[in-house]
């Protein structure tokens, strides 16, 4: 608990320090991430998609690897201040909707961002990367852990599998149908769909 607490006031910090033009960068990285994947995140190829020089990039971040932990560090912030945002309810099935409703409406709107979700091609890509990814996973699994350790002690959830295993499944699906709106270049509505499979997943895990 003290290492999540510990992640998330990073998190929170970086999120209210960085400056415009840096956010600006991170959207640019985004944007490169989404449409050609990690080799096509260069520092050059940034300058270029902003209309920058190299040097201008260079001046507020140092290296590719420290955009893309920026990057993911940022979104990290944002998920977790959105979820905690959500009006809580009696009722841990509609809290589970809303999570959802609210992760679809996010990423409906911000898709350069979505690559950083399933974290295509950026494993490996350093340790610094990595901790960056752990910390994102470690957001959303705190906010459906909260969900479905409530809903199971109300016996709305199936008491009968752990709450670790229920959050694995249901951030499972999450990540496939926000893969599949990926591949199928952002083609269907990713709200509408997205909230009818996890409305589907939902009657599976209720008692």
């Amino acid at each position: 608990m003290f290492i999540l607490y510990f992640c998330e006031r990073i998190l929170t910090y970086i999120y209210m320090e960085l400056k415009t033009r840096q956010l600006e960068i991170i959207e640019a990285a985004g944007r490169l991430l989404t449409k050609g994947g990690v080799n096509s995140l260069t520092i050059k190829n940034i300058a270029k998609e902003m209309n920058f020089s190299e040097g201008a990039v260079y001046r507020h971040f140092q290296s590719k690897e420290e955009i893309i932990v920026a990057l993911l560090r940022y979104l990290g912030a944002i998920i977790d201040d959105r979820l905690n945002a959500i009006p809580q309810t009696d009722n841990a099935e509609q809290n589970m909707k809303n999570l959802f409703f609210e992760q679809f409406l996010f990423f409906s709107q911000h898709q350069h961002f979505v690559v950083a979700v399933f974290s295509d091609g950026l494993i490996e890509e350093s340790k610094a990367v990595n901790e960056a990814i752990f910390s994102l996973i470690a957001i959303m699994e705190k906010h459906l852990t909260n969900i479905i350790t409530e809903g199971q002690a109300t016996a709305c959830f199936n008491p009968d599998i752990p709450a670790s295993q229920l959050v694995q499944i249901v951030l499972g699906t999450y990540k496939l149908q926000m893969f599949k709106w990926r591949l199928s270049g952002f083609s269907f509505d990713i709200h509408a769909e997205g909230s009818s499979i996890m409305s589907s997943l939902l009657l599976l895990v209720k008692s």
